[in-house]
């Protein structure tokens, strides 16, 4: 290296209004943070500006991204103005690369005051794509917690963004992601030189699961005698070489039983989404019977689908349910105990059976991880699940996909059972939650703001309360019907309009949400939620169609937006 000091220079920029995180961090268009002079730059310095300049000075990071397009360019961005603004040293994943639940285990590890993480999860990437930024606290977890200091801080973020006139930068430091080890780089008034360390995230988080997991029994699951065939789908996402190296390099399974494990900036042209619509290619494989156990990941690792064999679909609040009732399963909770359940508001209500029969409690939140980030910090939160395919325990505070697939592969060694046959006699235990959600993408956002205002004014209204919907021989009759919000036992904090809910005496519920809400289009989700003790055998959309059809009927869904149906049916 140059034994030259690199220079800091402090550059004039102009705010940009729309720079507030959402529950996903600040997602745009990839062209956005390339078109836009500094849009990037702002952000970065308005997160470095948000945290006090004692914490911040000599202070570690940890940096890494799920490999998609404009990954590295930001990494390298990133790392020049963490040096100008006084942090320390930077921990960053090879080649610029590390899943989600990876930086949390890394930030708790090397102490770090927080984390950058670069994805915009299932969406799609390279060029035409979509990229973000998320930034996690020192206990791991997203910064927007529901708790006032954190929301707090997040505000700071936003009103510093707009009003920035200037940020710091180091442009002559240009950091090697490919070679593991330390580099240091000597700056103009400092007096330390600035550490940037490259390291095997892979190997951090595959130690974290050694001490949650029996590694042993699940080798013998996977490899020995008897074992069973799987089949794994990365997606070209993040997750590919965690997958690899554990699944297959440790655990024994056969290299050609993970597909997609290479991670690629456009994820192969494919929407790295593990659902049933985007890992279409996995289920089709699955359908022959060759496969036990099938699973998928999303570009950042912290999603997953779950398959058994000839493709048998586990739902995800089935998912967490399953989990939940053969939680000993997993050493270590055996070592910790169980402190409580937790599940998002639309995620069927599978996971209460589970909690009421074991007498643990149970909290229903609304979407988003960091409302289970905040009872797990406070002692009161040991697993939880949202529909949208993310599963999680106390180890971490994000969801965690690879997680999710061993605590299955544990259930599977110990119980010496089928997916399919776990499923069915847990049904036969508890009775079945059918559950199902319609994604309208891409619906105009005026129109979808105007649906949902007028039917939030129609189901408050008290006449609404006690109205019978009746489809062909099924009659429904309203219970309650409400805003939902959310007040944090932890903090007394109040989340408020987190989704529109009509519930039904029998305890069937339709939710109406709005989500992924960008500058002129949204995503409008219907969830249907229906409880049955005896018919657990039966076609989840010929069980659901009376619900769907009064969820229609009910927010002329069809009408009011010009769809004549959804994108996607999970």
């Amino acid at each position: 290296m140059d034994d030259s000091l690199l220079q800091v220079l402090t550059i004039p920029t102009a705010p940009y209004p729309d720079q507030r995180p959402g529950t996903s961090g600040l997602r745009k268009k990839v062209l956005v943070f390339q078109s836009r002079r500094n849009y990037l730059h702002n952000f970065i310095q308005s997160i470095f500006s948000s945290i006090d300049l004692r914490d911040r000075q000599g202070s570690t990071v940890v940096v890494g991204g799920d490999g998609r397009f404009f990954n590295r360019t930001a990494i390298e961005v990133i790392v020049q103005m963490a040096a100008a603004n006084g942090v320390g040293r930077m921990i960053i994943g090879h080649h610029g690369i590390m899943s989600t639940p990876a930086i949390s285990c890394v930030i708790r590890k090397y102490k770090a005051i927080g984390g950058i993480i670069l994805t915009a999860s299932h969406n799609p990437g390279g060029p035409d794509g979509d990229f973000g930024i998320k930034f996690n606290t020192a206990n791991g977890d997203f910064l927007l917690h529901p708790g006032p200091a954190k929301e707090a801080v997040t505000n700071k973020i936003f009103q510093i963004s707009r009003t920035i006139e200037e940020f710091a930068i180091c442009p002559g430091l240009h950091v090697d992601l490919t070679t593991l080890g330390k580099q240091t780089f000597d700056l103009e008034n400092k007096f330390k030189p600035f550490t940037v360390e490259i390291v095997d995230s892979v190997e951090s988080y595959a130690n974290l699961l050694r001490n949650i997991f029996d590694f042993a029994a699940l080798k013998e699951l996977l490899s020995g005698e008897n074992h069973i065939k799987i089949r794994v789908d990365a997606m070209h996402g993040v997750v590919g070489p965690y997958v690899s190296r554990i699944l297959c390099e440790e655990l024994g399974c056969p290299v050609n039983s993970a597909i997609n494990c290479v991670p690629l900036e456009d994820f192969g042209g494919q929407h790295p989404d593990p659902n049933l619509t985007y890992a279409a290619d996995l289920v089709d494989s699955m359908r022959d019977g060759q496969y036990d156990f099938g699973a998928a990941f999303d570009g950042d690792g912290d999603r997953n689908m779950i398959l058994g064999k000839h493709g048998f679909f586990v739902t995800p609040p089935d998912s967490v349910a399953v989990i939940a009732d053969n939680i000993f399963c997993i050493p270590y909770f055996q070592h910790t105990g169980v402190r409580g359940f937790a599940r998002s508001m639309p995620t069927s209500a599978a996971l209460d059976r589970v909690a009421k029969a074991t007498k643990i409690e149970l909290y229903e939140t609304p979407t988003g991880w960091k409302y289970f980030g905040n009872l797990m910090d406070a002692g009161r939160l040991s697993l939880c699940g949202e529909e949208s395919f993310g599963t999680g325990g106390d180890h971490i505070r994000e969801k965690d996909g690879l997680w999710a697939v061993l605590a299955w592969l544990s259930i599977l060694a110990t119980r010496k059972q089928s997916v399919e046959d776990i499923l069915k006699d847990h049904w036969l235990k508890y009775g079945r939650n059918y559950f199902t959600r319609y994604d309208y993408d891409n619906v105009d956002i005026d129109a979808a703001c105007e649906m949902m205002e007028d039917l939030e004014i129609m189901i408050v209204d008290k006449s609404f309360v006690k109205q019978r919907f009746a489809v062909e021989d099924k009659i429904y009759q309203v219970e309650k019907a409400d805003n939902f919000e959310y007040t944090d036992p932890v903090d007394s904090s109040i989340s408020r309009n987190q989704g529109l809910r009509i519930i039904f005496s029998d305890g069937s519920r339709i939710i109406y949400r709005l989500s992924g809400t960008g500058c002129d289009v949204a995503t409008v989700r219907i969830y249907i939620d229906s409880y049955e003790k005896e018919q657990i055998l039966e076609d989840t959309q010929v069980m659901l169609a009376p619900l769907a059809t009064i969820a229609l009927k009910i927010s002329q869904l069809h009408h009011r937006t010009g769809r004549s149906g959804p994108s996607v049916i999970t």
